[in-house]
């Protein structure tokens, strides 16, 4: 019988261990979607602050299997790897999450959030928000898993006042990187007829779009920031036939966002797509699957505190790339 601690320490820890050894992915090895132009090369003054995200992990904490249609991707090994390449490359790198990185493999079955999260922190992730599927037990026990966490948790449109995750989640956080200062806040969809009641007793749902202004307003004004991400478990619809409320409605009703890091949906995105916001601004939203699949990678060139250019590419990790 393999001890608790033994599976998670030669499993899990090992295989992020490894993966961030020195042995980095070539340039050769990734495939970078349906954009092909260069990175962007910050001129002098200019800053590059990349954006890396994932969406709807689910638990995948090893390559997909060979039955599986993308047999032989993803895996936290090679996401790790990956990750530490393009932070040596541009320090100024966050990498985020837009939630359910629960439910989907044994792991999480067994080990209810705990493999995920100390995965996730090793791999270095540094904001995510929350998924329906991550309150699948419960929210005390999704309060237990965070403790494993070493990132930030955001989730901007539910009241979570008096439960057990309120230690541990912020509405909103803000980094400094490379002197540009970005705010960044997450959505949830909303959990009732999604969910078992039980299982996020106490959480009260909260209108994205006012909520998301609401960020703005706190996010440019009160923080100054010159970069606005949210991260979203909305879901992306092209065209709403429900009435559903996704990150295309919120972009084209809200100012101020500059990149919405979506999921939900598992929609597999080739390139990001760009909604006008009501004052005539855009904002990219781009979503990458599901099931750690493929990386997302968002570049903004900064001149001072204004936005001069941005890009965004699909990086896909082939089978063998480590």
């Amino acid at each position: 019988m393999v001890s608790r601690r033994k599976f998670l320490s030669s499993s899990v820890l090992g295989g992020a261990a490894f993966a961030l050894s020195p042995r980095l992915l070539s340039q050769s090895q990734l495939n970078y979607g349906a954009i092909h132009e260069p990175l962007l090369q910050p001129a002098r003054g200019e800053r590059l602050i990349t954006i890396l995200h994932t969406n709807d992990v689910h638990s995948q904490i090893d390559p997909l299997p060979a039955n599986d249609q993308y047999a032989g991707k993803g895996g936290v090994a090679r996401r790790a790897t990956l990750v530490k390449r393009i932070r040596r490359e541009n320090p100024n790198t966050l990498l985020v999450d837009a939630g359910d990185a629960f439910q989907g493999t044994p792991y999480f079955n067994f080990y209810r959030g705990e493999v995920e999260y100390k995965a996730m922190s090793a791999i270095g992730y540094d904001v995510v928000t929350l998924g329906n599927h991550d309150f699948d037990n419960g929210v005390e026990a999704l309060a237990q898993a965070m403790r494993f966490a070493n990132f930030e948790f955001v989730l901007s449109n539910y009241d979570y006042h008096g439960t057990a995750i309120e230690p541990r989640v912020k509405r909103y956080a803000v980094r400094e990187v490379g002197g540009v200062r970005i705010g960044l806040f997450g959505m949830c969809i909303n959990l009732n007829g999604l969910n078992a009641p039980n299982t996020f007793k106490g959480l009260t749902y909260l209108d994205p779009v006012q909520t998301s202004r609401e960020m703005i307003d706190t996010l440019r004004v009160r923080e100054r920031c010159a970069l606005v991400v949210a991260m979203s478990h909305l879901g992306y619809y092209e065209n709403p036939k429900h009435g559903e409320v996704g990150d295309s409605q919120v972009a084209a009703q809200v100012d101020g966002i500059d990149f919405i890091a979506s999921g939900h949906t598992h929609t597999f995105m080739k390139k990001p797509v760009v909604v006008k916001q009501p004052s005539g601004g855009e904002t990219l939203i781009f979503q990458v699957g599901k099931s750690g699949i493929y990386l997302g990678r968002v570049d903004f060139l900064m001149r001072g505190n204004q936005i001069a250019s941005v890009t965004g590419r699909l990086l896909d990790l082939r089978d063998g790339s480590i």
